[in-house]
C-alpha cells in the first residue's frame, strides 16, 4: 500500500479542516464524485482501524482501512493553489472516476 500526499494537500486539508497534529484523517473510496457519477475519494475525521496504511503529512495522520486499499493503493493527491483544486491521480488506473 503505498500513498502520495505533497504537502500543499496536507496543508489544505489542515487549514479547510481546522486539524491540529496528531489529528487522524480518513480517507475513503466515495461513490458518486462532483458531476462524474463514478468513484471519488472522500475524508472523514475517524479514529484507524487496526490494519489501516497511516501515512503522517505535516502532522497529520492520514490513513486508509483495509476496505478502501483498492482504489486508493498508488494514489498521488496533489494541491494546486492557484486553481484551489485538489487532484487525486492513480497511475493504475487510466480515469479514477470509472476504474476498471
Amino acid at each position: 500500500m503505498h500513498v502520495s500526499i505533497s504537502e500543499a494537500a496536507a496543508l489544505h486539508y489542515q487549514k479547510e479542516m481546522g486539524m491540529q497534529p496528531g489529528d487522524y484523517l480518513r480517507l475513503f473510496v466515495r461513490v458518486g464524485g462532483v458531476g462524474s457519477g463514478g468513484f471519488s475519494i472522500g475524508v472523514s475525521r475517524e479514529t484507524p482501524e487496526d490494519t489501516a496504511y497511516i501515512l503522517e503529512k505535516s502532522g497529520i495522520q492520514f490513513f486508509v482501512n483495509t476496505q478502501d486499499q483498492w482504489y486508493i493503493d498508488g494514489m498521488d493527491i496533489t494541491y494546486d493553489e492557484t486553481i484551489d483544486y485538489l487532484n487525486f491521480s492513480n497511475p493504475r488506473m487510466e480515469d479514477t472516476a470509472h476504474p476498471e
